[in-house]
């Protein structure tokens, strides 16, 4: 009896190391699999652009100024020139007080073009005043070039944008007719702080680098 027992228990024993094999080759074949099963599955194209158009969406530039007895403070200064681009524009009227102090009236003209704007606001401050603000373009997806993905969770989208100004984006295009008379100091400040850009240049080609986190695909940090 004890020497079946003991058999039994060798021939047990023998199938232990088989086993571990068996699991250890299982898991290896397991895991290529998913990483094949990733690879195929990857991130269609519909995906990378409702990606894309998400992010092209985000922070439009935009150009805000005051109305009423304008003062010199951190945020603006009456003597900028975008006060200048409305005023040529027919939108505005400019009284100079002081060296720091304007006073600025919107025309009937500038109502209407600012009402026009999607996404215009308009709010009166504590001083008086009143500020305008609007955006000048949006970003438009023209296509996706290319979606690669380097291993699982891990993407690379290559695609192609251009800017489409309204109104008075056209008025901020830093190519157009209307700010080549303006001055270096001019130019420079408009781009800084009032969304001034080469908004009729030719599209724009971007590279994405994306990860897949717990909530999908998103832009990978860097």
């Amino acid at each position: 009896m004890f020497e079946e027992e003991l058999e039994l228990e060798k021939k047990s024993s023998s199938w232990g190391p088989l086993i571990l094999v068996i699991v250890f080759v299982g898991c290896i074949v397991g895991g290529i699999g998913y990483y094949v099963f990733e690879l195929k599955k990857g991130l269609s194209e519909a995906d990378a652009t409702a990606i894309v158009e998400r992010i092209l969406k985000a922070n439009p530039p935009h150009v805000a100024f005051r109305s009423g007895k304008v003062e010199a403070s951190g945020a603006e200064q009456p003597k900028d020139p975008h006060y200048k681009v409305f005023e040529k524009a027919g939108f505005v009227t400019v009284k100079d007080v002081n060296s720091s102090t304007n006073v600025v009236t919107v025309t009937d003209a500038g109502e209407k073009a600012f009402a026009g704007i999607s996404g215009f606001t308009k709010k009166k401050n504590a001083d008086d005043t009143v500020t305008y603000e609007m955006p000048l373009a949006s970003r438009k997806l023209v296509k996706i070039d290319s979606v690669t993905i380097n291993r699982p969770g891990d993407a690379t989208v290559v695609y192609e944008w251009q800017w489409v100004p309204n109104q008075i984006g056209d008025l901020f295009d830093l190519n157009g007719d209307n700010l080549k008379p303006y001055s270096t100091w001019e130019r420079q400040k408009l781009i800084d702080k009032y969304g001034a850009d080469f908004y009729h240049s030719a599209t724009k080609k971007e590279t994405l680098n994306l990860t897949k986190g717990d909530n999908g695909w998103e832009i990978k940090p860097l």
